[in-house]
């Protein structure tokens, strides 16, 4: 159905598997009459929030974040007023008190999901927690000063957990972002920022809300200062080696990304070759070696402190989460596992939420130093990939637009507090420069290295110790965006820049050797809409330069049968315009009409008995490419039938875009290309009709 946009990827949100606080009215009934029977923990947990004695207050706020993280228990607290009866405490006397209200209304905004979010933005929960932050960043210890190690609450702790209450906020409530920007919350992350020699956790924490807030907020660009952009180009010349350290690298390309309106002229081309040599150092480092290292040297240091030390209460406690308000290990698993997972999402497509799990790394017990570097590896790929699918983005101003920003009087900050008249990347970089560096670094080349299946050796580590089970999924989603980063880049990038002919076919056996190394992925939905999105791509080049396809029409259409069994719309119509594109290649070859009889009868199939019009619309359009010339595609059209199945479908898709068209289900662009395809339809049918006349 005409050209395809690039994915463009949405910092993620919460997913729908929160309660909303619409759902809470529908169960308030039930819930009072569970109430009779069993009597709720919300009503003694929120009165002894009350409590003069600051113990009683600290566990009774570390008793709210456990307890909330069952979703099922979140409408008995907001109903009783949580967040306005937690909300004073961010600001109480004690440090404790502080931090485990903090991580109560923390796990309420992540587990409650969006809706929840905005209701504590509209409950003003953003003021105490806007004092709290400013309040915290002004009582920093000095770099000399480190934190001792018996101190279980401290400034630094506290100011962690606000800022990531206040980046699940801000993920889920545009209201959320603008108070931040009006409120110059910015400085308070930059102070947190800065503690990445000292505290990387909080920096990391902060590093992921400026990646949040960046995004596409024009009012935050045009207030941005240069301490900001000076503060993330010393993160991204830092050279720690540790992964968090890479994280947090990798998120302030991300954020330098979001802000390239602020950089002038002379310092964008810098800019931009630091953010793509951040993304490609942390693509180079092979997953594969490094989880199982990892895991390696938790062993030997684990074994190596059994020995040396006699179990205590003291090393038993060591054990435990490392914030009150943390889940252990196993809670964590049964969450990754269970209906009641604490989960983000990822963009919205087509009606089903794309979910991301939950970064876990900070419920983890303190000695799992190393299963927190390999999941911060991890978060450091997938976030490196996903800025890199909106680099090649077609989403992005056209050239008039860029000129008009480009000639734009406004004044720029540039990284070393000099001014410009010129936003970063203007149509010659992004045509151009950006290609040059993303090549210059081999990112392509790392790309489609991170599409491969992950590494044999590293999954059965993750499979034979449970506190690393977690790590599966994340690596398969590194997969699956690199598939969909490798996608863009196909899409936005020339074909001679990805080495020729040659190139682009070993990039479709690449592809081919994932998609026919066994029938388990292709029943995996995300795999499955990446992978064909990429191949589309592929064979679209591939077939507009002549170049020969490496994989057999029988391959591809075992593909597309599988796909088009998928729910997912965008698979489905990948599928489809595969199909298009292989038959439209095939019927200008001698002897092929047998298999586009059968490419024909599959698109027929859909588009008779698709239940979404956008599908049935891909499965007109691609029987319009495959039978549109050549005695082979007449010789196939005659066999199937082809011309009175069309007759007999006509009135049926017209009467479907009348009806479900005024449902709102769609939107006009689709029901522009909708009408087309009808139109299209027509003309088609007068086409079949003089071939018959022959």
């Amino acid at each position: 159905m005409g050209k395809t946009k690039n994915t463009r990827y949405k910092r993620p949100q919460f997913s729908a598997d929160g309660l909303s606080v619409s759902a809470v009215k529908d169960v308030l009934e039930e819930e009072e009459q569970q109430e009779e029977a069993e009597e709720s923990p919300a009503v003694e947990l929120l009165e002894k929030l009350q409590s003069p004695c600051a113990d009683v207050r600290e566990y009774a706020s570390a008793s709210i974040s456990r307890v909330v993280q069952q979703s099922q228990t979140i409408p008995s607290f907001l109903q009783r007023d949580a967040v306005r009866r937690l909300g004073p405490l961010l600001l109480d006397s004690s440090l404790a008190v502080r931090e485990t209200a903090t991580g109560a209304l923390r796990n309420l905004s992540a587990c409650g999901g969006p809706d929840v979010c905005e209701d504590m933005v509209r409950q003003d929960v953003l003021t105490p927690l806007t004092a709290l932050l400013k309040e915290c960043c002004g009582g920093f210890q000095p770099s000399s000063s480190p934190v001792k190690k018996e101190q279980k609450y401290t400034v630094e702790g506290v100011a962690n957990e606000a800022v990531n209450l206040l980046w699940n906020l801000c993920e889920s409530s545009s209201t959320a972002v603008s108070v931040f920007n009006r409120t110059g919350l910015t400085d308070a992350l930059l102070l947190c920022l800065e503690r990445h020699p000292q505290n990387i956790q909080l920096a990391v924490s902060a590093a992921h809300c400026l990646h949040t807030v960046t995004e596409d907020n024009s009012e935050l660009t045009g207030s941005v200062s240069g301490a900001v952009l000076a503060a993330l180009e010393n993160v991204l010349l830092s050279t720690q080696s540790s992964m968090e350290h890479v994280l947090l690298r990798t998120l302030a390309a991300g954020s330098v990304w979001n802000l390239k309106a602020c950089f002038s002229s002379q310092c964008q081309a810098e800019a931009l070759t630091a953010v793509v040599a951040t993304l490609a150092h942390c693509l180079s480092l092979d997953t594969g070696s490094l989880i199982p290292d990892l895991w390696q040297a938790q062993e030997s240091r684990l074994a190596s402190k059994s020995t040396a030390e006699p179990v205590s209460a003291s090393a038993h406690s060591e054990e435990q989460p490392a914030t009150g308000n943390g889940a252990s290990v196993e809670e964590e698993e049964e969450m990754e596992e269970g209906d009641g997972e604490v989960k983000k999402n990822g963009r919205k497509k087509n009606g089903k939420h794309a979910k991301i799990d939950k970064d876990i790394s900070d419920f983890l017990p303190r000695d799992r130093l190393e299963l927190r570097e390999a999941i911060a590896l991890l978060t450091a790929q997938q976030t490196s990939l996903e800025i890199i699918v909106n680099m090649c983005c077609s989403d992005e101003p056209s050239d008039d637009e860029w000129e008009e920003m480009s000639s734009s009087d406004e004044s720029e900050m540039c990284l070393d507090g000099t001014d410009g008249n010129t936003s970063l990347l203007s149509p010659l970089c992004l045509s151009a420069e950006l290609h040059t560096t993303l090549l210059n670094h081999s990112v392509p080349q790392q790309v489609l290295k991170k599409a491969e299946f992950p590494s044999v050796s590293a999954l059965d580590i993750c499979r034979k110790d449970s506190s690393w089970r977690c790590l599966i999924k994340k690596m398969q989603r590194v997969q699956c965006r690199a598939l969909t980063c490798l996608n863009n880049i196909l899409s936005a990038m020339d074909a001679e820049c990805l080495g020729g002919a040659a190139g682009l076919q070993a990039v479709a056996q690449h592809l081919s050797s994932l998609v026919f190394s066994s029938e388990e992925v292709l029943k995996e939905e995300e795999f499955l809409e990446a992978v064909t999105s990429a191949m589309r791509s592929l064979l679209q080049i591939m077939a507009s330069k002549k170049i020969p396809q490496c994989m057999s029409p029988q391959q591809l259409m075992s593909v597309c049968e599988a796909a088009t069994r998928c729910e997912l719309v965008s698979v489905r119509v990948n599928a489809l315009a595969i199909m298009g594109i292989t038959g439209s290649t095939l019927a200008k070859e001698n002897g092929s009409a047998e298999t586009l009889q059968l490419i024909g009868n599959a698109l027929l199939n859909v588009a008779t008995k698709d239940a979404d019009l956008v599908v049935c619309g891909e499965a007109l359009d691609a029987l319009f490419d495959v039978f549109a010339d050549g005695d082979e595609a007449e010789s196939a059209a005659r066999s199937i039938n082809l011309l009175s199945a069309l007759k007999a479908l006509q009135p049926i898709f017209k009467a479907k875009i009348r009806k479900e068209g005024r449902g709102g289900k769609y939107s006009p662009d689709q029901l522009c290309i909708l009408d087309n395809i009808r139109i299209n339809l027509r003309r088609f049918i007068g086409y079949l009709e003089t071939l018959k006349k022959k």
